[in-house]
C-alpha cells in the first residue's frame, strides 16, 4: 500500500487553514478579554467558556484540516467519521464557548437576528439540518460537490451552519433566542434528530454496489483530490500509477461505503446518548428540586397552622 505521505506537507496539514483558524481564535480573545469593555453588558471569559471554544477550534482543525481530512478524501468511512465529530461534537463545543452576551449582539442585529430566529426554532432546524445532511450524501449531489472547490466550500459550511442551528435550541437557555424546555421536549427533539437523518445512514449501509463516483478508482477520485492537493502536487503524481483509492487501503469499495454509514450512525448514537443522559439527569435534579421546595412549603404551612390552632 502507497502511504499517504507521498501528498507532502500541505495536503497533510493544511498550513493555511491552520493560520485561519488561529486567526479566529485571537480574534475570539481580542473580543471576549481585551475589547470586552467595549460592548455592553459584557461579562468576563469564563474558564469553561475558553475551554469549550478551544476544543471546538482544536476539532474543526483535525477534522478538516490534519491527515484526517486527507484520509477522508480516501476513504468515505473516515468521511462519514469527520461529518460526525464536526457537526455533532465541534458545533455544540463552539456554541457554549462563545460567552452569552456575544450571542445576545448577535441577534440583535436587526435581519440577522431574524434571519437567526427562524433558522433555531426547533421544528425548522430539526427538519433543515436533516435535509442537509440526507441531501450532502445523496451520490449525485456529493459527486458534484467534491469535484467544485468552491461548491464544497460553501456546502460545507452551509451544512456547519445547519448543526449549529440544529443544537442552539437545547444549548441555549436564554429568552433573546428560541430555545426548548427542560425534560421531554429537549428528549424528544433528540430523538426527532436522529430518527430524521436514518434512512440517509441506512441507504449507505444497505445498499450492494458503490455508489459514489469519487471514492472509486478513476479520474472523478484523482479530481476530487484537488480538493486538499494541490495542484501542483497532483501533477507531479500523475504519472507514478496513482489510480484510485484502492492503492491506499486492502478495503474493498463497498465495505468501506457501507461501514461510512454504520460509523456515522454509531457514532450519532453515542453522543446523543450523552446529551439525553445528560438532559434526564439535569431534569431529574430539577423535578427533585421543585418537589423539595414544594414539601418545605407545605411543612412550614402546616406548622403556621397549627401555631393557630
Amino acid at each position: 500500500m502507497v502511504p499517504i505521505s507521498i501528498f507532502g506537507f500541505r495536503a497533510l496539514w493544511s498550513p493555511y487553514f491552520f493560520l485561519t483558524l488561529v486567526v479566529l481564535f485571537l480574534l475570539y480573545l481580542a473580543i471576549t478579554v481585551k475589547w470586552r469593555d467595549r460592548f455592553e453588558e459584557s461579562e468576563p471569559l469564563t474558564r469553561s467558556e475558553l475551554i469549550y471554544f478551544s476544543a471546538g477550534m482544536l476539532l474543526v482543525y483535525i477534522t478538516k484540516g490534519s491527515p484526517v481530512d486527507l484520509l477522508g478524501h480516501i476513504l468515505f468511512s473516515m468521511h462519514m467519521v469527520q461529518m460526525a465529530i464536526l457537526l455533532l461534537v465541534a458545533a455544540p463545543f463552539l456554541i457554549k464557548g462563545i460567552p452569552v452576551w456575544i450571542w445576545r449582539n448577535v441577534f440583535a442585529v436587526p435581519v440577522l437576528g431574524t434571519i437567526l430566529r427562524v433558522l433555531t426554532r426547533p421544528l425548522v432546524s430539526v427538519i433543515v439540518f436533516s435535509a442537509m445532511f440526507s441531501v450532502y450524501h445523496l451520490p449525485a449531489i456529493l459527486d458534484t460537490i467534491k469535484l467544485s472547490i468552491p461548491l464544497h466550500a460553501v456546502f460545507t459550511i452551509t451544512l456547519f451552519i445547519s448543526a449549529l442551528c440544529l443544537w442552539w435550541p437545547l444549548l441555549n437557555e436564554n429568552d433573546f433566542a428560541p430555545r426548548l424546555k427542560q425534560g421531554l421536549h429537549k428528549i424528544a427533539y433528540i430523538i426527532s434528530s436522529a430518527i430524521l437523518i436514518t434512512p440517509a445512514c441506512a441507504l449507505i449501509i444497505f445498499v450492494d454496489t458503490p455508489v459514489y463516483e469519487t471514492y472509486q478508482s478513476g479520474e472523478a477520485w484523482l479530481m476530487s483530490m484537488a480538493l486538499c492537493v494541490p495542484a501542483s502536487t497532483l501533477s507531479a503524481l500523475s504519472g507514478t500509477g496513482l489510480s484510485g483509492p484502492e492503492v491506499f487501503t486492502s478495503m474493498p469499495i463497498l465495505y468501506d461505503q457501507q461501514m461510512g454509514g454504520v460509523m456515522m450512525k454509531i457514532l450519532q448514537e453515542i453522543i446523543y446518548g450523552v446529551v439525553l443522559g445528560k438532559i434526564f439527569l439535569s431534569w431529574f435534579r430539577h423535578e427533585r428540586d421543585n418537589a423539595d421546595e414544594l414539601t418545605q412549603k407545605q411543612l412550614l404551612e402546616r406548622k403556621r397552622l397549627s401555631m393557630y390552632n
